[in-house]
């Protein structure tokens, strides 16, 4: 079985920056705790998944669609600190040192740009099933801290969702998104819509919660379906629907994952190859990070020497 693994880098890099104590990894006294964050997660998903093909995406620099929908998405984060942007401007270079194809797209997020890798994927699978073809890819597997990307969990795709800080992650499929949530993956954007999502700031109903929220969604299957049913709920949980329908339907866009952002593929680039991790143990050596250099020398020294020789 082949398998796409994608880097939702962004997620890790906020992660790992918030995770791991600056003091700890610094470089001319610049702290590099999310580099080092990052990397260390790319050697265990490397690692653990064995990856046929791998991508990394990035949220680009300034706003993007939803912020043209509702002004105040995401209003209330905090500027990102200078230390973590110059870490990504510098995970960023590093990634492309190793020809590990990155993704960007001006006015969307690193989300949207996962989601349309895994919908150009499912498609190009329905179409070589149809032929009667093998397709190059059978499976995503997107790796993040971000629980909005369970709503693409599915045919084709699992989540491999970081646990506390970046030592280790787990995958999650469609049960593990039930037993997390409450809801299947296609409910999720209608579950954010009643509730809303404080990190991102827009506000779904209020007075809804997410025990309310799972209890709708159960009855009535999607947002569509509650606003339907209306007369069949309590008085006071249908007047703070009826009170928050335009907050729903708003929160419900934002929700949403966009899978339409225009960008190619192209597997011959996606593919991916051990060896491209002897080209980062120059670089981690200049950071510091020995750790990490020591761990690609133990985990693929097989790779170092049919390197070597190929040399000989």
């Amino acid at each position: 079985m082949s398998k796409l693994v994608i880097i939702d880098s962004h997620a890790i890099l906020h992660r790992a920056y918030h995770a791991l104590p600056k003091e700890n990894f610094k470089r001319q006294g610049e702290p590099v705790n999310a580099v080092y964050g990052f990397f260390s997660m790319l050697l265990l998903v490397i690692s653990e998944l064995e990856p046929d093909y791998l991508v990394a995406c990035f949220d680009s620099p300034g706003p993007n669609f939803r912020h043209q929908k509702f002004i105040a998405y995401q209003a209330n984060r905090l500027k990102t600190e200078s230390d973590l942007t110059s870490q990504i401007k510098l995970t960023k270079k590093l990634v492309e040192e190793t020809e590990i194809p990155v993704f960007i797209a001006p006015g969307f997020e690193a989300d949207d740009i996962i989601g349309t890798l895994v919908k150009k994927l499912r498609a190009k699978n329905a179409n070589a099933k149809a032929k009667g073809k093998k397709s190059e890819i059978d499976r995503a597997i997107i790796v993040t801290g971000d629980k909005d990307l369970m709503q693409l969990v599915g045919p084709k795709a699992d989540l491999f969702l970081l646990d506390r800080g970046v030592s280790g992650a787990s995958l999650v499929g469609p049960k593990e998104v039930k037993e997390r949530l409450g809801v299947d993956p296609d409910q999720v954007v209608d579950y954010k819509a009643l509730v809303g999502d404080s990190a991102d700031n827009y506000p779904g109903v209020a007075g809804i919660g997410p025990k309310t929220a799972v209890s709708l969604l159960s009855s009535f299957s999607d947002l569509n379906g509650v606003y339907q049913h209306l007369p069949k709920v309590g008085l006071k949980l249908k007047e703070k629907l009826a009170q928050g329908r335009e907050a729903a339907l708003l929160s419900q866009e934002l929700a949403r994952i966009s899978q339409d952002v225009p960008i190619k593929l192209s597997f011959k680039k996606m593919a991916w190859d051990k060896e491209r991790l002897l080209k980062l143990q120059s670089s981690l050596k200049d950071l510091g990070f020995r750790s990490l250099v020591n761990r690609i020398e133990k985990k693929f020294s097989v790779v170092s020497k049919n390197n070597q020789m190929k040399l000989i």
